[in-house]
C-alpha cells in the first residue's frame, strides 16, 4: 500500500494494510512504529528507567571498545531497514524497518544519514514488559532472516543476557550462550569487548 499524501496520525493507517519503507518515509507523526514484513507494529510502551540504564552501559561499553575500529555502534530510535533477501534495496520493495535498542555496524557502507541499509552485524534488544514476546520470536525470525550475524536478549528481571549466533550454513541461529551471574560476557563478532556480567547488571541497578 502506497500512501498518496503524508500522514499526520497513526489512526489514519489501516492496520491491517501493508506498507513499505517509502510509505513510512512519508508519515509525519511524533509516534515511534516499525514495520514488520509490511505490518506496523508499535512501540507498547516507553521504555522503563532499567531499560535505558542497561542500554545506556551496553552502548558505553561498545562504544570504547569500538572507539578508532571500523565497527560503529548505534542506539534506538535508529532506523534499521532490512531488505528482502536477494530484492533490490529501494524504499518501495523494502517493507521491513526496525529500531533495535543497539545495533553494531561493521561495513560503514551501509550506513547512511537516515540510518542501516542491511542487516548490521550484532544487535541488542533490552526486554520491556510489553515487547519480550516479540523480541523473542517475532525479532528473532526477522533477524535471523536478514543475516544479523549476532543476536542478544537482554532480560532485565531475570539479570539474563542469552547470545545468539547466525550459522553461515545453515543460515539459523545456534545458542552461543547464556549469562546470568557475574562473570565475562563474550562476543563472537567482537573478541576483546572485555564486558562482565557486573559491568550491566550491577551498574544500572545502583
Amino acid at each position: 500500500m502506497t500512501t498518496t499524501a503524508p500522514v499526520t496520525s497513526l489512526a489514519d493507517l489501516d492496520p491491517a494494510g501493508t506498507y513499505s519503507y517509502a510509505d513510512y518515509l512519508s508519515w509525519q507523526f511524533q509516534e515511534l512504529v516499525e514495520l514488520w514484513r509490511g505490518k506496523i507494529m508499535r512501540r507498547m510502551s516507553a521504555p522503563t528507567d532499567l531499560h535505558q540504564a542497561i542500554v545506556g552501559a551496553l552502548n558505553y561499553k561498545f562504544y570504547g571498545h569500538l572507539l578508532g575500529k571500523p565497527c560503529q555502534v548505534r542506539v534506538a530510535p535508529y532506523d534499521v531497514r532490512l531488505p528482502q533477501p536477494g530484492r533490490a534495496a529501494e524504499a518501495e520493495t523494502i517493507h521491513t524497518v526496525v529500531q533495535p535498542d543497539i545495533c553494531v555496524i561493521c561495513d560503514p557502507r551501509k550506513i547512511e544519514p537516515r540510518g542501516c541499509l542491511g542487516a548490521p552485524d550484532l544487535i541488542v534488544e533490552v526486554l520491556s514488559p510489553g515487547t519480550a514476546a516479540r523480541d523473542w520470536k517475532g525479532k528473532y525470525d526477522l533477524y535471523e532472516e536478514a543475516g544479523v550475524g549476532e543476536y542478544w536478549i537482554v532480560a532485565p528481571m531475570e539479570q539474563d543476557i542469552t547470545v545468539f549466533v547466525r550459522d553461515a550454513a545453515t543460515g539459523r541461529y545456534r545458542l552461543a550462550g547464556e549469562y546470568g551471574e557475574p562473570g565475562p560476557v563474550p562476543s563472537p563478532l567482537l573478541p576483546g569487548l572485555g564486558l562482565q556480567w557486573a559491568d550491566i547488571f550491577l551498574e544500572s541497578n545502583r
